[in-house]
């Protein structure tokens, strides 16, 4: 399979990949190319961004979730009839599950799909020390996949100077700059970017952005670059090499899954989505703090993450749905909920200012802000079960400041670095509940064995 495609990185958090992801998607999609955006890592909410207000297909690509064969799969089947696909990469290039291993990193990503990157450099109170850290960065690795760089905040009137000795002594090419944006800024807070419906005038600055990148990158050369990438492997090569296999679907047809979905409960890997459709399932949408009580007929309920903490009171107020809730899971309706989720099903909730609200109370105890990130970034579980199915390892998430009395037991969760570890999620019969995110694709066997038991209780409500 040809796909076009780019991904554009940095030498840290900060340099301005973002600022230029989006720019060039609203600029490619100006010019009328069918785009599909990718964002490497975990993160919900940059794939979200570029959904809703920059109108891009946008999902992730992680190599720790997925390995080699299966990122491509993804890519594959995600990035199919688009004319191009932009990555987005994590924190710095080279970055990676420690200080130590580049896995599930921008390199690791570029190097699975062999796709060709630009490096974004801050060019900040610099000249010609730019080159030393470009060539840092081309030399660190045997095959960097950097093909161009893009200049962030540098003076329209020293890039041509720039560029000519970039180009003259670096074998890269240079591709456009950035000039200082103070009003393209987008807002963050505790837990990443900003929600996509609360930045003031976003849809304008958007579009700003993209007109101000317009006259400064050089988008012929960065669509060059894209078309220089390989051809992917195509399944049936990677089938015999037994790296991957075709899975069923349609097995689970007839079965009406509740999904919370609204201002508070907003975090979705939209490849789990899918893959609960490819399988049969039907997802109902329901707001827990807009509507009144479950949807009628539901064989299993998901409760995903979000920002509940910051809805504290209209969940609250909303206490036909709260008992909705706990009364379909006391009457045995299955049930996965994930970090904000799980909160969600406390006996009460702290909210951002310290107030306690009342939850759905299915565990006691409060859930509470912590002040910092509590066990975060990647881990494998193990030692449990879900729905009494042993599922083998399962590669997930942590990302939370707020913390409750028992996060649970059912499982180890264990770092892919180091020897740190703990006991987490509520695992149950009819419910999986806990903090850690889960990709389904990492272990299809998860949703398979929530499928089932959705399917062994039908139409408790």
């Amino acid at each position: 399979m040809k796909l076009n495609r780019i991904l554009i990185t940095a030498p840290s958090s900060g340099s301005g990949k973002t600022l230029v992801t989006c720019g060039l998607l609203g600029i490619l999609k100006k010019r009328g190319l069918k785009v599909t955006s990718f964002k490497c890592g975990p993160d919900f909410i940059d794939p979200m961004f570029h959904t809703k207000v920059l109108g891009t297909k946008s999902r992730n690509l992680d190599t720790f979730f997925t390995g080699e064969a299966g990122t491509r799969m993804l890519l594959r089947k995600d990035g199919a009839g688009s004319d191009i696909a932009v990555m987005e990469g994590v924190m710095g290039y080279y970055d990676g599950i420690s200080e130590t291993d580049s896995r599930a990193g921008a390199s690791d990503l570029a190097r699975v799909t062999d796709t060709p990157v630009l490096l974004v450099v801050n060019a900040a109170g610099a000249s010609r020390s730019v080159l030393a850290l470009i060539k840092g960065f081309l030399d660190f690795q045997e095959k960097p996949l950097i093909r161009g760089v893009i200049l962030n905040k540098i003076s329209p009137m020293l890039y041509p100077r720039m560029k000519k000795v970039i180009e003259e002594e670096l074998a890269v090419r240079v591709a456009g700059y950035l000039p200082v944006l103070k009003d393209c800024v987008l807002e963050s807070r505790h837990l990443g970017l900003m929600m996509p419906e609360e930045i003031a005038a976003l849809q304008d600055k958007m579009n700003l952005l993209s007109s101000r990148l317009e006259e400064t990158l050089d988008v012929d050369a960065i669509l060059e670059i894209a078309a220089g990438a390989s051809e992917l492997p195509d399944v049936e090569t990677e089938e015999k090499a037994g790296e991957i296999s075709r899975r069923s679907g349609g097995e689970f047809t007839g079965l009406r899954i509740g999904l919370a979905r609204d201002e508070a409960f907003c975090f979705f890997y939209e490849d789990n989505l899918s893959l609960l459709r490819e399988l049969g399932a039907e997802l109902v949408e329901f707001s827990p703090i807009h509507d009144e009580k479950l949807p009628e007929g539901l064989d299993g309920l998901l409760l995903h993450g979000g920002y509940p903490e910051l809805h504290g009171k209209e969940l609250s107020r909303n206490r036909s749905m709260r008992e909705s809730i706990r009364k379909a899971l006391e009457g045995g309706l299955p049930c996965m909920a994930e970090c904000g989720g799980f909160l969600y099903l406390q006996e009460t909730l702290e909210d951002m200012e310290g107030r306690k609200w009342p939850m759905v109370g299915m565990f006691p105890g409060n859930a509470r802000n912590a002040g910092r990130l509590t066990r975060f970034g990647y881990v494998t579980l193990t030692e449990g079960s879900v729905f009494g199915k042993d599922t083998g390892p399962i590669r997930s998430h942590e990302f939370h400041y707020f913390d409750v009395e028992a996060p649970g037991e059912a499982f180890l969760a264990s770092k892919p670095s180091g020897k740190r570890s703990w006991r987490c999620i509520h695992s149950r019969d009819t419910l999986f509940a806990g903090f850690p995110h889960l990709y389904y694709h990492a272990n299809p066997a998860v949703p398979r064995a929530f499928l089932e038991r959705c399917e062994k209780g039908k139409n408790h409500v």
